[in-house]
């Protein structure tokens, strides 16, 4: 924050010239040699992060003069080293916000040298005022010399800082811009969004030296922590991003999808995209020969507001894509299938992330639109090894207990456990009808019609003088059953529409459904689960 203009004083000029005097101490941070290192490892200070991240002249710190004083015995200051812990309020495209920031160019942005109390006041102002909060965590985690300047152990535990209560109730984001272990690892993962840097981050509940001693294993700490580990594979960090620019600008990004808080609605944003386009390449977006696949987010793309879309965990359970979009401006949470990847199958990865997923719109009110292409459950034995059947169930009791409005149109594919998983079997009054459409290329069912055709009429396939055509005609008499008109028929789905004029109806929709979610603002029963 700029400086205020101060008027001269005569009574308390020393003890005002003191403050200037540490102030002037904390902005320089760990100094002219560890700010060159910093910058020499591509990496940006604390300060300068929080200055990208915030509106201009908008922040306001709290406790700069926080750290760690040596007193002479005249008891005079003789030096003094700030925390490494820097935060305060600002504000993001005008909203405010509350930032922490690890200041790597002291003490390697140990906790050791935090002053513990900031986290915990920076964490609960947050949790106090309903403001978003943004962390940008570069630290290399506890120090055993810690146990030096308490005197004592103590039992592990961060009773204070209200981690569950500020998922259920504002917007978290975690950035990894270093190596973050023990603390810092739950600092990043303890979030909505966590995004880490590519070959720069890490993150892991203990360093390679832990590894070392714990299991006699030599392991860089990119292989133990970083993108492929994290990312990729665990998915404990949702994006994975090239610089430290681009993690802040996906910060912001995200924030602009959400509420302040759980007791408002998201900002509608100003949209020059008509709500009325038609897109006629999406009549034939579906091939018709199923074994053909097709580009799912090419149809985001052109279904939702221009430039909008803003993917969640786009390498991590690809079978699954989950994305905040806007549909005239409005906010919506989408999900889709990528049948490029194990064919759409819902995978243990992929039910974990949708689950997750739900849970984030649901808690902040977003509509959800899920336009599906789902053919089932992952099986075989790998999968049902991997306990795919339990994180299905995992998604199905987030999708239930689920209270915003849902609009599902099926694409294609909707089949067995996974495609009942196509939206709540109730509107979000608790009483409503499922709001689902269908494209003409949609089929659906309890199993797929050819590998139920295979079960069923085995031996009879088998004994026919042309087993192939046998088997061609069965399958033939069950699709044409499985037509979705006949389904239409009987008002299984509201109806099945032109694929060209999927956005007009969302954006209809999408309406109504801020309407619903407006009168059931405030915290849900439970937090992120």
């Amino acid at each position: 924050m700029d400086e205020a203009t101060t008027t001269a004083s005569t009574e308390w000029a020393p003890e005002i010239e003191e403050i200037s005097a540490r102030r002037t101490v904390a902005l320089q941070l760990g100094g002219d040699e560890a700010i060159a290192k910093q910058h020499a490892k591509g990496k940006l200070t604390a300060r300068e992060r929080i200055e990208k991240l915030l509106d201009a002249g908008s922040f306001s710190e709290f406790g700069i003069l926080a750290g760690t004083v040596k007193y002479g015995p005249d008891g005079v200051r003789q030096s003094m080293t700030p925390s490494t812990a820097i935060s305060g309020v600002g504000r993001i495209n005008g909203r405010k916000t509350v930032v922490a920031a690890d200041d790597f160019t002291i003490r390697g942005g140990s906790s050791e040298g935090a002053v513990a109390e900031k986290w915990i006041y920076t964490d609960r102002y947050a949790w106090e005022y309903k403001l978003p909060i943004v962390r940008m965590i570069d630290s290399a985690g506890g120090s055993v010399k810690l146990l030096d300047k308490l005197g004592h152990t103590k039992i592990p535990g961060y009773p204070l800082l209200p981690m569950t209560q500020l998922l259920g109730a504002v917007p978290v984001v975690g950035i990894a811009l270093g190596a973050c272990a023990g603390l810092g690892a739950v600092r990043v993962a303890s979030s909505h969004l966590s995004i880490m840097v590519r070959g720069q981050s890490q993150v892991f509940a203990g360093g390679p030296p832990v590894v070392k001693q714990a299991f006699g294993i030599d392991i860089d700490k990119d292989e133990l922590g970083g993108y492929d580990a994290v990312h990729r594979h665990s998915g404990a960090v949702n994006l994975a991003v090239d610089s430290e620019e681009e993690a802040l600008a996906a910060a912001q990004r995200f924030l602009s999808y959400l509420p302040v808080n759980v007791w408002e609605q998201p900002q509608v944003a100003a949209c020059a995209d008509d709500p009325q386009r038609c897109d006629p390449w999406l009549n034939d977006a579906i091939p018709r020969n199923s074994r053909k696949i097709f580009n799912p987010r090419k149809i985001l793309k052109s279904i939702f507001d221009h430039g909008s879309l803003f993917e969640i965990s786009p390498d991590f359970g690809g079978s699954t894509i989950t994305c905040f979009a806007r549909l005239n401006g409005y906010a919506v949470g989408v999900i889709t299938n990528n049948p490029s990847v194990a064919g759409g199958a819902l995978t243990r990865s992929a039910a974990l992330k949708l689950a997750r997923f739900v849970d984030l719109c649901d808690t902040f009110h977003l509509p959800i639109v899920n336009l599906v292409d789902q053919p089932g459950l992952m099986t075989g034995p790998d999968a049902e090894r991997m306990g795919t059947i339990t994180a299905g169930m995992q998604a199905v009791n987030a999708i239930e207990q689920s209270s915003v409005p849902w609009l599902a149109i099926v694409l294609r594919r909707c089949v067995g456990l996974a495609g009942a998983m196509i939206s709540p079997w109730h509107g979000p009054s608790g009483t409503a009808l499922p709001h689902r459409y269908a494209w003409p290329s949609a089929r659906w069912g309890s199993i797929p019609i050819e590998g139920g055709v295979a079960a069923a009429y085995k031996t009879e396939i088998e004994q026919a003088p042309d087993p192939l055509a046998r088997r061609q005609e069965i399958e033939a008499h069950y699709h044409a059953i499985a037509s979705p008109f006949r389904t239409a028929e009987r008002f299984g789905v509201i109806d099945i529409i032109e694929p060209a004029t999927t956005r007009p109806l969302l954006c209809n929709w999408v309406e109504d459904a801020y309407h619903v979610a407006r009168q059931r603002l405030g915290p849900k029963a439970r937090t992120m689960r």
